[in-house]
């Protein structure tokens, strides 16, 4: 028995690594959203951290269209990067997880 809880905690141990050097990847992961007319676009990677905006210069004469157009792109984008970020977080400690009977924690 006690060899058994030591390979289920090096299981353990190792399904939490592949989880870190999956969210380590998920960084060069982009995802690039635009407003429905092209006007705004903006890139974020995969764990939700903003890396470039694009703002079409007719955009810049209405404030308040500019910040509804970030509101709604933004929230696309970050919507986006979430489902695949918890997507493959999940798909990795899955993979990794000890068979510990009652415990199936991704169903």
């Amino acid at each position: 028995m006690f060899g058994d809880m030591m390979g289920m905690m090096s299981k353990l141990k190792e399904a939490q690594k592949k989880v870190e050097e999956t969210k380590e990847r998920l960084n060069s992961v982009l995802i690039d959203e635009s407003s429905s007319d092209e006007k705004l676009k903006v890139s974020i990677t995969a764990n939700r951290t903003i890396k470039s905006i694009e703002i079409d210069d007719n955009l810049l004469e209405d404030k308040e269209m500019l910040e509804d157009y970030l509101i709604l792109t933004i929230n696309k984008a970050i919507e986006r990067a979430t489902t695949i970020h918890e997507t493959e977080v999940a798909s990795v400690a899955k993979a990794g997880m000890p068979n510990i009977p009652g415990m199936d924690m991704f169903k």
